[in-house]
């Protein structure tokens, strides 16, 4: 028994950056890093989760669900898409919320090209008018994406497409309409993106779906079953730490924090009989064994950390700090 970073002969592994070689790219060949731009809860990890052909972003009908800059990878014949998931741009309550949306701003400058996008199932509002000023003082190209096409009212559907017309008009961006969840437009999408980019090297192996580690995969997907089971109750005062993961011939054993704010949160996430954490951990768990191809056991444990959120100390302990 040993224990180590997860690194099994599995395809499409998350750890084999720096282990796998990165051939020469052929002639004519694009790559690229995009930024996926949007208001909270419009299906960004929806988006790049479809895109890679791989579960690596969570996603909830929960508002503000991603944290990090997760790069997902896309690999064609004729280019290599190197997708950048940005928590929602919002107006921030908190000190992890300031970190979030700056993260989400800074993002905006340092990619090759910006896909905007919107929730097609309802009008432009003043959330998107917002993230539009600050798109229109950077020098990136974007594209506007119209999601949730499926969601449209059919009798509807021509007027709220108008209503982002305009906002694309009067920019000068290309617009696509396409849905995250079934698919539809999504091969529009991608080559209007390929169209954007210039001539490039392989960044990384083809075979790579994203740069993140599996622990930080692993976390999130604990995350993800809080927020879709707890919901309001216990809503984004949540953290995930991997402690420890070791991995036998025959199952792979992960031990994991979840760090909370209150004393009455850890109440909520117990449950009676420590029936909530048990649903957690299994749902988690069914998650972590599709990612690693292979058994796992998990263990759960529930800490109060209180106001970790309002912390730059703890923010940075628990992997939330300010993209440079």
């Amino acid at each position: 028994m040993s224990e180590i970073n997860i690194d099994s002969q599995t395809p499409n592994k998350i750890d084999l950056l720096g282990i796998a070689t990165i051939p020469q790219a052929p002639p004519g060949f694009k790559s690229g890093f995009i930024g996926i731009i949007g208001r909270p809860n419009v299906g960004k990890s929806t988006l790049m989760n479809y895109l890679v052909g791989q579960k690596i972003a969570i996603t909830s009908p929960v508002a503000q669900t991603t944290r990090n800059r997760l790069r997902g990878i896309l690999t064609t014949p004729e280019a290599q898409l190197i997708f950048v998931d940005t928590p929602g741009i919002h107006k921030p309550h908190h000190q992890l919320g300031e970190v979030l949306v700056q993260n989400a701003r800074i993002a905006i400058d340092s990619v090759d090209v910006v896909l905007f996008v919107v929730d097609g199932g309802v009008e432009a509002g003043g959330g998107d008018r917002y993230i539009v000023d600050i798109l229109s003082q950077s020098q990136t190209p974007v594209i506007l994406g119209i999601n949730k096409i499926d969601t449209q009212p059919a009798d509807d559907a021509q007027m709220l497409d108008t209503t982002y017309a305009r906002v694309a008009e009067a920019n000068n961006w290309k617009m696509v309409k396409f849905s995250a969840l079934t698919g539809d437009g999504l091969v529009d999408l991608q080559q209007l993106l390929v169209e954007k980019l210039e001539l490039g090297p392989y960044y990384y192996p083809p075979d790579l779906v994203t740069d993140q580690p599996e622990r930080f995969i692993m976390g999130e997907l604990i995350r993800e079953q809080i927020l879709l089971l707890t919901r309001e109750e216990v809503p984004h005062s949540v953290a995930i730490a991997i402690e420890k993961v070791v991995e036998e011939p025959t199952i792979t054993r992960v031990f994991a924090a979840i760090n909370i704010e209150r004393d009455s949160q850890k109440g909520i996430l117990i449950g009676k009989g420590g029936s909530m954490l048990k649903a957690i951990g299994s749902a988690a768990r069914e998650q972590i064994q599709k990612l690693i191809a292979g058994k796992v056991h998990l263990e759960l444990f529930v800490k109060v950390q209180p106001k970790w959120r309002q912390s730059r100390t703890r923010l940075a302990e628990l992997g939330y700090r300010v993209e440079e």
